[in-house]
């Protein structure tokens, strides 16, 4: 799990960093403050594409967002970071909220909407939920990422057999679609099974629908 904001300012190449887009230097600067002393790596940036500049990296992270940015405004910097930033969660700050505005913004998938003056305690809540999220979604990305390099490592044929055995054919009925033997289809099916790292064939199933195989 992250780190909690009772545990200090220890920080590590992996502590979760929490970015914060604002125009007013004052937000930026208490906020930085805060999330500095709550334990977690501040960066922050007064307009959406200074932040778009800056490069993504894999470690857990969320986003203070205000909404009346000038330039390229919260709510189309939101669109952004759902396109590219999916393990990024959105936390909006504003200083004069509305009903539509918040509506749009929980629609696209931030997770809270704040108008100021908010408390610290439910900011550095939201962002302790934010980053939770942030680590369950990375740690999904790595999991497929190993997947395909798994996949990847698999010869032409055997992934023929796989996409074969993962829609239910047998081995003689495998054999049949690709033309080659039955002993044949069960020695590169040993072979799918030991590279993909499958202990069974519903394990292997379940492996080729997280890639979308066979569907």
């Amino acid at each position: 799990m992250s780190s909690a904001y009772t545990l200090g300012p220890l920080m590590s190449p992996t502590t979760p960093i929490v970015f914060v887009v604002d125009d007013d230097v004052s937000v930026r600067e208490s906020l930085e403050m805060l999330i500095r002393h709550a334990g977690w790596k501040p960066e922050t940036f007064q307009s959406a594409q200074e932040f778009l500049a800056r490069p993504h990296v894999p470690v857990p992270s969320c986003l203070v967002l205000d909404v009346g940015l000038p330039g390229l405004n919260g709510l189309q910097l939101q669109e952004h970071i759902v396109a590219d930033r999916a393990d990024m969660p959105i936390i909006f700050i504003t200083g004069a909220g509305d009903v539509p505005t918040t509506v749009r913004a929980m629609k696209a998938g931030a997770i809270e909407f704040l108008t100021k003056p908010f408390s610290d305690t439910v900011l550095l809540n939201a962002i302790q939920r934010a980053i939770e999220l942030s680590e369950a979604a990375l740690k999904v990305d790595g999991e497929i990422n190993s997947l395909r390099e798994r996949y990847a490592a698999l010869s032409r044929r055997e992934r023929e057999v796989l996409g074969l055995v993962v829609r239910g054919l047998l081995n003689k009925q495998v054999g049949f679609e690709l033309g080659i033997s039955e002993i044949t289809v069960k020695a590169h099916r040993g072979q799918v099974m030991r590279k993909m790292e499958a202990t069974s064939l519903v394990d292997l199933v379940n492996i080729a629908g997280k890639l979308g195989i066979g569907l």
